[in-house]
């Protein structure tokens, strides 16, 4: 079986311009005498690897901990794609495509793309950038996916995952209430 971890290291990954940067705290360490070492994370929740959920933009909408896992785990399609992805491209993904596509390759989802993905019924998005739409007009693109509750999968590290069909796991920490959540994504595939 292969194993691809398609996480970002949350600490060393891409930061979206505005959003605070990871950092960790060590609070106790048994090299000055502690019983145990422990560590202090101080994040945002879309930092490195992670998911969005309809909240983060409508108010109102699920938050992390509402979203189905059936959209998070299950059968994906890897595509490599560079620039703004358009709907005749989603069209021609979709001809061989599953409920979960990963975009490999630096890829702007354009709000006609989003819609077509709406069309299709995709259960969930991934790409490798911060944000699945334009970095200085996400929200249409953002808003056009989370409404009809496809999950993001946002900062994944596809680079040495060849194109093709695999198995996905990206289980969001279960942070009740929260807009988003890190997760550690990976592809598993016979």
């Amino acid at each position: 079986m292969e194993i691809y971890d398609i996480t970002q290291e949350l600490f060393s990954g891409r930061i979206f311009p505005g959003d605070m940067a990871p950092r960790y705290e060590r609070v106790k360490e048994t090299t000055k005498g502690d019983v145990c070492n422990l560590t202090v994370l101080h994040m945002c929740a879309h930092n490195g690897t992670h998911i969005d959920a309809p909240f983060h933009f409508i108010d109102g909408g699920k938050t992390v901990d509402q979203i189905d896992l059936r959209r998070v785990i299950g059968e994906c399609t890897v595509v490599e794609h560079e620039g703004v992805l358009t709907s005749e491209d989603v069209q021609r993904i979709m001809l061989k495509g599953k409920e979960r596509i990963l975009l490999k390759g630096k890829t702007v989802v354009s709000f006609e793309a989003a819609q077509e993905f709406n069309h299709f019924g995709v259960l969930l998005v991934g790409n490798e950038s911060q944000t699945v739409g334009p970095e200085d007009s996400a929200m249409q693109v953002h808003l056009e996916l989370l409404s009809n509750e496809v999950v993001l999968l946002e900062g994944i590290n596809l680079s040495n995952v060849p194109e093709g069909d695999y198995f996905l796991f990206a289980a969001p920490l279960n942070l009740g209430g929260a807009d988003g959540a890190p997760c550690r994504a990976v592809l598993t595939r016979s």
